[in-house]
This record gives C-alpha cells, structure tokens and sequence, in this order.
C-alpha cells in the first residue's frame, strides 16, 4: 500500500528513486528545502511500505504583481502552479499522479486560485495525455521553453503551459480550449 502524505525535511533526501527519469527536473537541495518551507502543504510525496519516496508532486500559489493589471490579459492572477510531478516507473500506472496532484489542487483551492497551470514538454505525450484526462487544456505552447533536450535530437524543446479551471474560475475565464497554435516566447511568460 502506498500512502499519500505531506512531504518532511527527511524526505528530501529520499526523491532518487523518481528524479531517475530524464524527463523529471532535477533541483538542487536548496530549491526543495525551499518549495517545503514556503508551500508545506503544497509538497506531496507518496511513500510505499518500505518507506521509500516512489512519487511526488511540489506545487505553489502564485500571481503576478498589482501593478501590472494594466496588461489585462496578459496579467496573471492567483493561481496553482505543478512546479514537478513525478512518479518512479515502476510505480505507474498506479494512479498515483492522479491523487497526488488531486490532494495539490485541494490545497490550492482553500488558498482560493482561480485555475492550476504547468509546463510539459510537448514530446512528453504519455504526461500530455494524462493531463487531459485530469482536466487540463493546452493554453499556448512557449517556444524553446526547455534550453535542454533529452532525446539529444536538438538543444530547446518547446513547452505547453497547460491549464486547469478550479472552482473558483466557474465561467472558465483562466482557461482555452487548442491553445496549441497560441505560440509565446519565454520572455513573454513573466512579467514582474
């Protein structure tokens, strides 16, 4: 049996057995010691019997600053944001990613976001694919968003900022439906 729990400082040392795979981002410690400290209940682990860390899910609220409601659409409001969702490969298919990011948008949700966003590579079909089926669309896809590629075929890949409406969002303002032909640079991201 695997349980779902909010991950501790000890856990940190435990995440090798998921950052394995080539698609998962890897961090330096400091950047998950902080993700903790700032967001605790927005860190999630799954944690099989042997007390080994088999999958997570860090996650943030986050929304760009007042003085740019001037950009209209463009400015970003109170949102969640999957900063990495991992599950070790011989953990899939399992439903673990479903619960964790399940339990992350609960904790974005009494944080009152109006939507949850992430970014996937646009080759990670198998993740896109997973994604939808939780209720997420593609927004726009951020060209040359990854300076790395892991199937070596070139030195950027692109992005898809994909979102999902939660409760909050009850018109689906936040959200699109084929966002893939909305192309944004990186830079075009970010605004304060």
């Amino acid at each position: 049996m695997t349980t779902i729990r909010s991950c501790s400082p000890a856990d940190i040392s435990k995440l090798n057995l998921c950052n394995l795979d080539p698609l998962t981002e890897n961090y330096a410690r400091k950047f998950y010691f902080d993700y903790l400290a700032k967001w605790p209940t927005m860190f999630i682990v799954a944690e099989n019997q042997k007390g080994q860390i088999v999958a997570y899910v860090m996650g943030k609220v986050e929304e760009d600053p007042d003085y740019l409601k001037i950009l209209g659409d463009k400015y970003l409001p109170w949102h969640g944001h999957v900063t990495a969702l991992t599950v070790a490969p011989q953990y899939r298919q399992m439903g673990l990613a479903k619960r964790l990011t399940a339990q992350l948008d609960r904790a974005c949700e009494q944080e009152n976001a109006w939507f949850m966003d992430l970014f996937v590579r646009v080759s990670n079909k198998t993740a896109i694919s997973m994604y939808k089926k939780m209720g997420y669309s593609v927004y726009r896809r951020v060209l040359s968003y990854y300076s790395d590629d892991p199937t070596g075929k070139g030195t950027s890949e692109d992005a898809f900022d994909m979102r999902k409406s939660l409760p909050r969002d009850k018109h689906r303002r936040y959200v699109r439906e084929k966002g893939e032909n909305n192309r944004i640079n990186p830079e075009d991201l970010y605004h304060g």
